[in-house]
Formats: C-alpha cells, structure tokens, sequence
C-alpha cells in the first residue's frame, strides 16, 4: 500500500469515530438544553473568559472562545488539508480534481438555490442562505465508515474530496459575506503578519514556532478586525512549507496535520457540537418546523444537496468531462449525494455568523439537525441498496460467465 493510500486509510478511520462522538456530543447538548440542567448548560456558554496584555483586551463568553478560538484551529487544520491535497493529493490535478470539483460547486449551489426559493417573500431572513451549503466532513465520512466494507474506498475518497472543497467554498463564502465593520488598522496589521509568514516560507525557514506564533498574531489581528477569526487559521496554514528540511524528513506540514488531526477531530469538534447543538424542543410543533428558516435549511440540506450533487455528477460523467469513481454504481452516487447533506458543524457555524436573534438561531439548530437526520438516513438506505446492486451484478456476471463455459 503506498504512503499517500495508508495516509487515507487512517483519515478514514479517524473520521468514523469523529462522527460517533459528534453525535453523542450533539445527543448530550440537545439532553442538556432539555432537562433540568438547562441552567447549568446556558451558564457554562456565558461563562465570561477575559485574556488581558496590557491595553489589549479579549473578553468573550466561552461560546465565543470556543466558536472564534477552537474553531480558528479547526480551520487551520482544513487550511493544511486544502494545501496538501491541491500540491500532492486528490486535487493535485484536472483528472482527479474535476469530478470532486463540479460535484461540490453543484453541492454548494443547489442548496443554496433551494433556501432562497423557499424564502424569496422574506428578505430579511435571505443572509441565512449559505447554511446549508455547507458539509461535515467528519459526520459524512462517520457515517459511511459505519456501512464497512460494503462501500467502494474510491466512493470514500470521493466523498473526502467533495468535502474538502466544500470547506474552501465555506471559507470563501465567510470571507465574502460574512464581514462587517471592518478595521482597516487591524487589517493592515493581519496583512503585514501574513506577509510575515510568506518571508519565513521563502527564506526556507522549516521551525513551527515562528510560523505559530505570527499564526496567533494575525488570529488578534482578524479577530479585532471584523473579519470573522478562523479566517486567520487558513491564511496561517496556506504559509507552512509542505517539504521538509531533506527529502526523508517529515515536513511542518505533514507533521502539523498529522499531530493537529486526532484533537481536532476528537477534541475541538465534539466540544463545538456540544456548545452549539443544544435546543430547546419544550413545545416543539409541526408549525415549528414549518417557519421559513427551519425549511429553508432543512430542505436545503436534505433537498438541494442531492440535488445539487447528483445532478452535477451525473451531468459532468455524460459529458465526458469525468469519470465515475471506479467500482460504483450510481445509487452508490445518490447516496454520497445524500450524506453531503450532513451539515452539522459548518452548517451551525455559518448560522451563528448568518443570525443573532435566539429565535433565529434555534430554527436554524432545528433545520440543521432534522436536514442532515434525514440526509443520514437517505443515505445509509440507498448505499445498502448500491452494495446489494453491486452483489446481485457479480452473481448474474457470474452465472453468464458459468453458462457460457457450459456451452463451450
């Protein structure tokens, strides 16, 4: 097995338990939010959190570190993923990178078109439009992982690739839409740490704690900015050199994301699971899910992603312009079309950036979880029914094969 198919096979494996413990972690705020530790819960996000260096001061409620500080990290780490596989891996070229490509730009434009649609008549609601959008990478592969080897690896890099550059369309999408009262100090600051970082990338410099420490620098920087902080996570991680000090070495890249990989996926995921999953569902109705946020998500995910999925893969392989991922069927497809409905984190990210109202907020946690629910769903059912396709076509093959030997 190669180094590349090894490094795969073990994401693979770390992504399954991240999307088991993201769903317990999701179970245990909904549990929270609605039992009689709901006021131990809300006071555990408020609880105040000051960092102060002499006039320089970050006071935020823990939501907020956990949502603009762990987060940032979460980002660098898709910053690190973005970088490796456009120089060396799945997206490094047209061939490999032109399915995956067109498949999350049709990921990305369904759902969105279909929030919209259902939200046209309320206008004051439409910022809400990029939420569903968006995939979890972990909670899709989590659950693919779960249906074992019944599923193709290449569906599973498949799915891996449309959901890294779902994060780039994420990334830009904030960057774009999601800024205000910007500072143009802080800003010029950020860009001279950046500018910073490119120096120590061309002067050959392959130490992290230099690379860190202006990373944290600029996080200040963006974070007084107006531009949401993660962003500072991805420009840091677009800086760190992808070779290392001799061909044998393991370079800062590598080694960062081999190292950042299982506390972010067990420790920095779960814990924003916990801190943003959490609804209150006392008195909860049909007229509930029925309000325009709620739909516009939910259908979003569970609608427009397969939608949007399905239909460009389907178009781009009839075209000539891809290939189908080797050894599937297309209901292997429709399922992989179905778990990139899974939103989950980035999909309550993006919320907290789209809304500030609670009542907003809440429609969008409900439109969020009943949306990949159903997307999870959808997709476990149709990639059974792909795995039993693929058994009765190697049985019929079989008996032609057997027949054909017989009259021979």
């Amino acid at each position: 097995m190669s180094l590349i198919a090894a490094r795969i096979q073990n994401f693979l494996k770390l992504e399954s338990s991240a999307g088991i413990l993201l769903m317990i972690a999701a179970l245990m705020a909904l549990i929270a939010s609605n039992s009689m530790l709901s006021g131990l819960y809300g006071g555990f996000l408020t609880t105040p959190v000051v960092v102060q260096v002499g006039a320089l001061e970050i006071a935020k409620p823990l939501l907020l570190w956990i949502n603009d500080g762990l987060m940032a990290v979460f980002f660098f780490l898709i910053g690190l993923e973005i970088k490796r596989e456009i120089l060396e891996g799945e997206l490094s070229s047209f061939d490999k990178a032109a399915l995956p490509l067109i498949a999350a730009i049709g990921g990305m434009a369904g759902p969105a078109l279909v929030y919209v649609l259902i939200n046209w008549s309320t206008p004051e609601i439409m910022n809400g439009w990029a939420i569903p959008a968006a995939t979890d990478i972990a909670f899709a592969l989590g659950v693919l992982m779960l249906l074992g080897r019944s599923v193709p690896t290449s569906l599973k890099v498949f799915l891996l690739a449309i959901a890294i550059i779902d994060d780039l369309g994420a990334i830009t999408v904030i960057a774009l839409f999601y800024t205000s009262d910007l500072s143009t100090t802080a800003l010029g600051l950020a860009a001279l740490g950046l500018a910073s970082l490119i120096v120590l990338n061309r002067s050959g410099v392959k130490t992290i704690t230099p690379y860190a420490l202006i990373g944290l620098f600029i996080w200040v920087c963006v974070l007084k900015s107006g531009v949401h902080a993660t962003l500072a996570g991805v420009l840091t991680a677009l800086a760190i050199p992808i070779h290392g000090k001799t061909k044998e070495a393991q370079s800062p890249l590598h080694k960062l994301e081999h190292g950042l990989h299982p506390w972010i996926a067990l420790g920095v995921l779960p814990i924003f699971a916990f801190a943003n999953a959490g609804v209150s569902l006392t008195g909860l109705s049909l007229e509930d899910l029925a309000e325009p946020i709620t739909l516009g998500v939910a259908a979003g995910l569970f609608i427009g992603k397969q939608i949007g999925v399905f239909g460009a893969t389907f178009l781009a392989v009839k075209a000539g312009i891809a290939r189908r991922p080797e050894g599937t069927n297309w209901a292997h497809i429709y399922g992989v079309a179905c778990l990139t409905g899974i939103g989950f984190t980035m999909s309550l990210f993006i919320g907290m950036l789209a809304f500030d109202a609670r009542d907003s907020l809440d429609q969008v946690r409900i439109g969020v979880l009943a949306g990949s629910l159903l997307s999870a769903i959808a997709g476990v059912v149709a990639l059974k029914l792909a795995a039993r396709m693929t058994v009765q076509s190697g049985a019929t093959s079989a008996t032609q094969a057997d027949g054909a030997k017989a009259l021979a």
